[in-house]
């Protein structure tokens, strides 16, 4: 936050530009923030994240309910997901959600989805035994962030088989969070569920040239051909 604030213009009185967050997120681990202004499916939002890219909404949170919001909003980008794009281990760690969603079947689409909700936005970290947040949902938001550290929620170990078929609100507090060992361990697990998806290809992303890169030749598909949910991220 403090180097947001003296390159972004992060301050109490002042909502920063997203091309100036996605300058400083390039120099920092070449991210950038891309302005939406409605619903993306899954596949589309987790595609971007394979690039590199996220999909920031611009709207902000009504007056009257300050603290928390069912629906990502302005404060939930900058305030939840900015800052933690600037860390290297947490980047590199959800970009290979996107990587994973590259060529998936519609179910895994909404698996990786799932995988996304309970780590990106709603993820703890334990921190020498201590319970830590870095789940953008959790970052966010007072109330949540409180519900979280209570004694009240359910907090599992990150299991990517398990917690990709759970259930959950969204538009209520999280009655379950996962946490992991590091982001390091949460990348481990991500790549492995990875691995056993069907896919038609394998991916990697190249850091010189900001290519995804597959090891075989590919063909487009109509857009038609695939269908997917919409769904808030």
């Amino acid at each position: 936050i403090p180097k947001m604030e003296k390159y972004c213009g992060f301050s109490a009185n002042k909502i920063p530009q997203l091309r100036d967050i996605s300058a400083f997120l390039k120099s920092e681990t070449g991210w950038v923030f891309k302005p939406t202004a409605g619903l993306l499916t899954q596949r589309e939002f987790l595609n971007g994240l394979a690039f590199r890219v996220f999909h920031s909404t611009q709207y902000l949170r009504h007056h009257s309910v300050p603290f928390y919001t069912p629906e990502p909003d302005i404060v939930h980008e900058l305030m939840g997901h900015a800052p933690m794009f600037a860390n290297k281990e947490f980047a590199d760690f959800s970009q290979e959600i996107g990587l994973a969603s590259l060529g998936a079947t519609d179910r895994d689409i909404e698996r990786l989805g799932t995988l996304y909700w309970f780590t990106v936005e709603f993820g703890l970290i334990s921190n020498n035994g201590e319970r830590k947040a870095y789940g953008a949902g959790v970052l966010s938001s007072v109330d949540e962030m409180k519900h979280a550290m209570s004694k009240v929620p359910e907090v599992i170990p990150l299991n990517c088989n398990k917690v990709a078929d759970l259930s959950f609100p969204i538009t209520t507090v999280q009655p379950v969070y996962t946490i992991a060992e590091s982001f390091e361990t949460a990348k481990e697990l991500i790549i492995e569920f990875s691995n056993n998806l069907p896919r038609p290809f394998s991916v990697s992303y190249d850091d010189d040239t900001g290519y995804v890169m597959v090891d075989r030749k590919i063909h487009p598909v109509k857009s038609s051909d695939v269908l997917d949910s919409e769904i808030l991220f």
